[in-house]
C-alpha cells in the first residue's frame, strides 16, 4: 500500500482528498493544515506521495514543496490549487512540478496525477 501525506488548510478539502485515495488504496499518514507543520510531518513519516495546496498561511506551496525537495530531492509532490496562473506555473515547471490539479478537485485527475508519480 502506498502511504501519502496531504498539507491542505482546509479540513474539508483534506477529508475529500482522504475520502478519494483511501479508496483508491492509499495509507494517508498525515495531515498538516500548514507548510512549516507539513515539512516536519514529511520528515517524520517520509510517505510515497505528498499533495500540497498552493495557498496556504504562512509559507505557500511553493515554498513547502522546495524545503521537501531540500529533505528527499525524489519527493512525489502533487500541488493543489484553485489559482493556477501563468507565473505559478512557470515556477512550478521550473522546480519540476508538473502534477497540478485544480481545486474544485475533480477525483479522476487526482487519481491520474498520483499514478504518474509512479510512472
Amino acid at each position: 500500500m502506498k502511504t501519502l501525506m496531504i498539507i491542505d488548510d482546509s479540513p474539508f478539502i483534506a477529508m475529500e482528498i482522504k475520502d478519494i485515495v483511501t479508496k483508491a488504496g492509499y495509507d494517508v499518514v498525515a495531515h498538516a493544515r500548514n507548510g512549516e507543520t507539513g515539512i516536519e510531518k514529511y520528515r517524520e513519516c517520509m510517505p510515497d506521495v505528498v499533495t500540497i495546496d498552493i495557498i496556504m498561511p504562512g509559507i505557500d506551496g511553493i515554498e513547502t514543496a522546495k524545503e521537501i525537495r531540500k529533505i528527499d530531492h525524489d519527493a512525489r509532490i502533487v500541488m493543489l490549487s484553485s489559482l493556477c496562473d501563468d507565473d505559478t506555473m512557470k515556477e512550478l515547471e521550473e522546480m519540476e512540478l508538473n502534477l497540478v490539479v485544480e481545486k474544485p478537485i475533480d477525483q479522476e485527475m487526482l487519481l491520474n496525477a498520483l499514478s504518474k508519480c509512479f510512472e
